[in-house]
């Protein structure tokens, strides 16, 4: 494992991995985990599969710009990048795809088969109708190709109260506490599993296991677009990574800041 000289502490992570978190980036409290791994990326100091793991983010970024809280010490809150040179830009959410089933292999390595654990579109990890999770991944493209790809990862892993009731963790689904160290490295693993079926071009098994496990896939809800109440039922997920919801005896096509679940 390559050690960057200016780490304080390094949790013995230790994954079986081929590249994946080999270099290991240890910060005892950072603004974000993405932050800091696009610094290393322009510094040329980032590995291809370098990842930035802290116990302490103060300022973490979630999907449509909100902030991803997390207690100090209590949660896995960490960064990896790659350098997928073999993805076109306009495939990049296959690369979202793989790494929301990378965590949910995991999770469900940790609570058995559980029917209540889904991807929320496009990327967030639930429980039921709460959230376990949270994936921001920010490319950087060169043309039509992906330059090098930010994956920040949230999850919610010993915290027990949160400031509202639509988020939970996996210690309070199961009434245990994990250590973080050990739970880091089967997580490196797991995603290095998805990046390598990606790379080998496996997207049709990618996007298919994608929507087995998809929240409200195929069951009519309530939603808001427009600003205007919607009922319909989701179809899919487009190769722009728009989700297809049927509704009105059509099917629209909406980005992520174009429609809202109810």
């Amino acid at each position: 494992m390559n050690v960057t000289k200016y780490e304080k502490h390094v949790e013995a992570l230790s994954p079986q991995t081929l590249f994946t978190g080999q270099q290991l980036v240890w910060l005892p409290e950072c603004a974000s985990t993405n932050t800091e791994a696009q610094l290393l990326v322009g510094q040329n100091r980032a590995t291809d599969g370098c990842c930035v793991i802290t116990d302490k983010q103060t300022a973490g970024r979630g999907q449509r710009g909100n902030q991803w809280e997390a207690a100090p010490g209590e949660n896995l809150t960490l960064s990896v990048v790659w350098r997928p040179a073999f993805l076109p830009a306009a495939d990049q959410f296959l690369l979202s795809q793989a790494v929301a089933l990378a965590v949910h292999d995991w999770l469900t390595a940790l609570l058995g088969s559980a029917p209540a654990l889904r991807v929320k579109w496009p990327n967030d990890i639930f429980y039921g109708a709460q959230k376990l999770g949270g994936i921001l991944i920010e490319n950087t493209l060169s043309g039509a190709k992906i330059q090098h790809s930010v994956v920040g990862i949230g999850l919610n892993v010993n915290q027990q109260e949160f400031g509202v009731p639509t988020a939970t963790s996996l210690g309070g689904l199961t009434g245990r506490a994990y250590q973080l160290g050990p739970l880091a490295a089967r997580l490196l693993e797991a995603l290095e599993r998805r990046y390598l079926q990606l790379r080998a071009g496996r997207v049709q098994e990618l996007r298919a296991a994608y929507l087995s496990v998809l929240y409200r896939f195929g069951e009519e809800h309530a939603y808001e677009a427009g600003g205007q109440p919607l009922r319909g039922r989701i179809t899919g997920v487009d190769e722009a990574g728009r989700l297809a919801v049927a509704t009105a005896g059509q099917v629209r096509y909406f980005d992520l800041k174009e429609i809202r679940y109810v």
